[in-house]
């Protein structure tokens, strides 16, 4: 195996967050599912827009952010995904190559614009998502760098790359060019309505080995296999090489057809803001395994990064990760 240029290399939605507290009533006025992800046009992200009180603004999408965070635990990240040369996609291109990743997707001249996510935090923490995709759609196979998949160690995928077409075919073709060098692929499943969207799609990506390695949280997992936890986890075991499950506060486990591995959650002051945990949890889990750490590691690293982001608004880190690592004793 030849060696590589990046660690992990991350395919997603490249989409502007948009955060704003509100209550379960603004929900239910607007009609959203409470903690989970809905597509949305650009006549229903106006009006959401216009109804929102003061915001918090920052790129976004749920690979980048777990991109941003292996950079921030130093490792070597890149990153596609498709933005609008418009002025938000220009802010988008800045902000993630300032955080140290690459990122050289050519962007749209024409079409819709740099896409956007409004993003509802309410009392408890939880985040409801009403995402207007826009240029993110608009991802395709010749956007797909293979000499830059080819030289990575993992690849990783979010599921929410499976609801445009021409996505769908840049993240086949990006898997088939990772396999082809010998590299691992990892998916995300990104949330259980994304789920229940994909599941029989989503089910036969892991068994015919597109993926290795699948991240879900306990919600996505039994909505995958329509049961209960326990006997999900059974069947995640058998269908895939490496899968990974966060339970919120019990922690996550780590399932290999060998073992299972329980990893305790790390302790947190207070909860402000559960977006970007899961994509964090990722990222530390990944920087573990580029690091060769065992499944035990990996989860800490996991589990310290998702801990970090939960303690305030958005989904990027506001705390060195590496230096919260070298605090804790873990591999960096």
């Amino acid at each position: 195996m030849t060696s590589t240029k990046y660690d992990v290399l991350g395919i997603g939605n490249a989409i502007f967050d948009v955060l704003v507290q509100a209550d379960d009533t603004f929900l239910a006025t607007h009609e959203m599912s409470k903690g989970g992800m809905a597509l949305i046009d650009e006549a229903r992200a106006l009006a959401i827009y216009q109804a929102m009180g003061p915001a918090t603004e920052m790129s976004g999408g749920s690979a980048a952010n777990t991109i941003v965070g292996l950079a921030g635990f130093g490792a070597r990240a890149a990153y596609i995904g498709k933005v609008k040369n418009d002025k938000i996609g220009e802010f988008y291109t800045h902000d993630i190559r300032a955080a140290g990743v690459a990122f050289d997707t050519v962007p749209a001249a024409s079409g819709p614009a740099t896409g956007c996510s409004y993003i509802l935090v309410t009392p408890d923490g939880e985040r409801t998502m009403n995402t207007y995709l826009g240029a993110a759609q608009d991802l395709t196979p010749a956007d797909i760098d293979a000499d830059a998949v080819a030289a990575s160690a993992i690849v990783y995928l979010e599921g929410y790359l499976w609801d445009p077409a021409s996505a769908k075919e840049a993240f086949v073709k990006a898997s088939t060019i990772a396999h082809g060098a010998g590299r691992q692929v990892a998916l995300t499943l990104s949330d259980a309505f994304c789920v229940g969207r994909y599941r029989s799609e989503f089910l036969e990506l892991m068994r015919s080995g597109t993926v290795d390695l699948i991240f879900a949280n306990e919600a996505e997992l039994t909505s995958l296999y329509e049961t209960d936890y326990d006997a999900a986890l059974t069947a995640l075991r058998h269908d895939v090489k490496l899968g990974v499950v966060t339970r919120s506060e019990k922690g996550c486990v780590v399932a290999s057809k060998d073992n299972v591995v329980a990893v305790p959650a790390f302790p947190i002051d207070r909860l402000v803001d559960t977006t970007g945990a899961g994509d964090l949890f990722a990222a530390g889990f990944l920087f573990g395994l580029v690091r060769s750490a065992d499944h035990t590691a990996c989860g800490k690293l996991g589990a310290l990064a998702a801990a970090e982001i939960i303690q305030h608004i958005g989904a990027r880190p506001q705390a060195s990760l590496k230096d919260l690592a070298k605090q804790h004793g873990l591999p960096v």
